[in-house]
């Protein structure tokens, strides 16, 4: 794409511009990413500590949260945005705009959040569950101490799939007249089908998308104690030659 095409491209977005679209896209996801995982994990915690063979099994009430989970997140996400316009309007004051946008984002991107913070807890080893269990550690403790501590690179890896999943959501903005990348992709298709500029938007958010992935694989990675102990070993050994 040369110079003079980008120049036309911001010519025909005037003062709102990618980079403002942009930014809202970045707002739209940092504030939903935020409150979405304040919420979904200590209820994705409280699915794993509660299921049968958890650390606090309480079958019934694992049974009802899990249920209501699944219900959220089977319903597709521009539908949901139509049903939660009531809720909105009572939460926020408004059932269109930014702040509309974020808190539908927020009840749809905390069911998701929750399912995947599950996960990654399960996949800790019993056998730590277990010790501390031993040494006497409650259950807080063991959430604190134990499941979050040695399930971190997982929850990292967790964290940037949600992300960027909702990125993909918050592309739908434009249909509440919300702001960001996909509302400007989505008012130029329907006004004048300029192709160059829906184009332009989907790069930004690709984009968008590889520096979160990136970011937060390699928190994954530095963090992950695996790898901290391979490189232990792996100096001990150059050491020892």
């Amino acid at each position: 794409m040369d110079a003079l095409l980008v120049s036309k491209l911001f010519t025909q977005i005037g003062p709102s511009g990618f980079l403002e679209g942009l930014g809202i896209t970045l707002y739209h996801t940092v504030v939903s990413a935020a409150f979405a995982y304040l919420f979904g994990l200590p209820l994705g915690i409280l699915l794993c500590v509660t299921e049968k063979g958890g650390i606090r099994p309480i079958v019934w009430l694992n049974k009802i949260v899990g249920f209501l989970v699944n219900i959220l997140r089977s319903i597709p996400f521009i539908i949901l945005m139509v049903a939660l316009i009531p809720a909105a309007r009572a939460v926020v004051g408004t059932s269109i705009g930014n702040e509309a946008m974020i808190f539908m984002l927020i009840v749809a991107a905390t069911p998701y959040v929750a399912r995947m913070v599950e996960s990654s807890v399960k996949e800790v080893d019993k056998g730590v569950i277990e010790a501390a269990r031993a040494m006497g550690t409650g259950t807080m403790g063991i959430i604190c101490k134990v499941l979050l501590p040695e399930a971190k690179p997982s929850l990292i890896v967790g964290a940037v799939i949600s992300t960027v999943t909702i990125v993909g959501y918050s592309a739908m903005a434009g249909t509440i007249a919300g702001g960001g990348l996909g509302a400007i992709a989505v008012t130029k298709a329907r006004t004048s089908n300029a192709q160059d500029v829906i184009w332009l938007c989907v790069a930004l958010i690709v984009i968008l998308v590889q520096v979160i992935q990136e970011v937060g694989m390699y928190l994954a990675k530095r963090l992950d104690k695996r790898n901290c102990r391979r490189k232990k070993r792996k100096i001990n050994i150059e050491k020892s030659i």
